[in-house]
């Protein structure tokens, strides 16, 4: 925002008025946000993804194991991916999607004399598509069942 202030016709009186954008004379301070999803889960404990990153998207995309189907193992993925935005220095806007691969197969064909089952399968993605408001440096559970709990924590760093 820029300030300009200037006579009028006499010399006690003076104008204000306001040109230019707000980004041509404020400047944002940098900011990492550190974002940590943990879930725990009945059968396998707990868990967590992190990431690093500034406003705006980030997508983290990792191994997290295999599903054997016939004789293959085929691998599975967990997949963290949002939006992060602030709306004050004490809170932001989160859309996230936290979910993973599931492998599925869409076809079977028997191979050889012993018929040997080879299968085609494809990946499903599924999980959680949702949007927060969280505040920063405070833990919040987005998910909580007899099967396990979500949570979510972004601290705010500034550089």
């Amino acid at each position: 925002m820029l300030l300009v202030i200037g006579p009028l016709a006499s010399a006690q009186q003076s104008v204000v008025s306001v040109t230019g954008s707000p980004s041509a004379v404020i400047s944002k301070k940098t900011v990492n946000y550190v974002v940590r999803v943990e879930w725990k889960d009945a059968k396998k404990g707990t868990n967590a993804l992190q990431i690093v990153t500034g406003e705006g998207s980030f997508t983290l995309d990792t191994m997290s194991g295999a599903v054997k189907i016939n004789d293959s193992d085929v691998p599975t993925t967990v997949k963290l991916q949002g939006t992060l935005a602030e709306v004050s220095p004490q809170k932001g806007r989160l859309q996230l999607f936290l979910g993973r691969t599931v492998p599925y197969v869409t076809g079977t064909t028997y191979s050889g004399a012993g018929g040997r089952p080879v299968s085609s399968y494809s990946q499903l993605s599924v999980g959680l598509n949702s949007t927060f408001v969280v505040t920063f440096g405070k833990p919040l559970v987005i998910q909580l069942d007899d099967n396990g709990a979500v949570s979510i924590l972004v601290t705010r760093e500034e550089n």
